[in-house]
């Protein structure tokens, strides 16, 4: 299955998302509708931990001509909305951003993420 993973920033949720849904076999990506510098720190530690490297994605700016082009988009929640309302998710997890916050805020964000990639 080809999956998007879209959040605001694109440096913590949707690329730990891409992280899972790329190790369980799907092909995917991430977006953010107001991407950052890269993917952030401590979502490449937490991953890590479970031997998932992010290191190397990037943030990238969500392109919505090319939603057409998966067979599934999930927003991460948590302002998507705001930000792109043209977005048209098949999934919206909801997700509270750990950004900013501390390891086991990331960690707890990562197993929710985890278990909802598992299901899919």
């Amino acid at each position: 299955m080809r999956i998007l993973f879209v959040c605001v920033g694109n440096t913590c949720r949707s690329q730990m998302a891409e992280g899972f849904a790329r190790g369980a076999g799907h092909e995917t990506a991430s977006a953010g509708t107001s991407p950052g510098s890269g993917v952030a720190a401590k979502a490449v530690e937490v991953m890590a931990e479970l031997g998932i490297d992010v290191s190397r994605q990037s943030s990238d700016l969500l392109d919505l001509t090319s939603l057409n082009d998966w067979d599934m988009v999930i927003s991460m929640g948590c302002g998507v909305e705001e930000t792109c309302p043209a977005l048209k998710a098949d999934l919206d997890w909801g997700l509270d951003d750990p950004f900013g916050q501390g390891l086991n805020s990331y960690r707890k964000t990562r197993d929710l993420i985890q278990n909802l990639v598992n299901e899919l």
